[in-house]
């Protein structure tokens, strides 16, 4: 088995783009192995589309597409990233902001931690920014089971 599993696929910064997103996030992750009703890879579906949605809605016309790549290392962690050409990192809100949006870092980032991931922002070299979360694997690889003793 690989090492190191690569998916990546860039998409125009539209609306319908964000369903693409989680769409082809699902098909790779059932690829790899993980089993359709899975909580985590339903975790996963949100976040990708939370992420996909501010691409879309907070770059102001400044990305003209996104891109979400997905890693898979040594079957024990998944990284996606969505990395978008505005420059602007994604801001925290207040608590005491009551608005009708702006709450997606707020939900990815208690997603994240509740499946023991972290979330990280990185800028790229083209001016823009990708915004990751890594979580820890946990679908069983074939053939091994997961908790053997080596």
């Amino acid at each position: 088995m690989a090492d190191l599993k690569e998916a990546s696929v860039t998409l125009p910064s539209d609306p319908a783009s964000v369903s693409a997103a989680r769409k082809y996030v699902s098909k790779v992750l059932a690829e790899w192995g993980m089993p359709s009703g899975d909580e985590v890879g339903d975790t996963v579906r949100l976040i990708v589309s939370e992420l996909a949605t501010n691409a879309v809605q907070h770059t102001r016309g400044q990305s003209p597409t996104f891109t979400v790549d997905i890693e898979l290392d040594r079957d024990e962690q998944l990284r996606i990233g969505v990395t978008d050409s505005h420059p602007r990192y994604p801001r925290r809100l207040p608590a005491a902001v009551q608005q009708d949006n702006g709450r997606g870092m707020v939900i990815i980032r208690m997603l994240t931690a509740e499946c023991g991931g972290r979330l990280s922002v990185s800028p790229t070299n083209e001016g823009g920014k990708t915004v990751w979360i890594a979580l820890p694997w946990t679908v069983p690889v074939q053939g091994r089971p997961r908790d053997a003793a080596h």
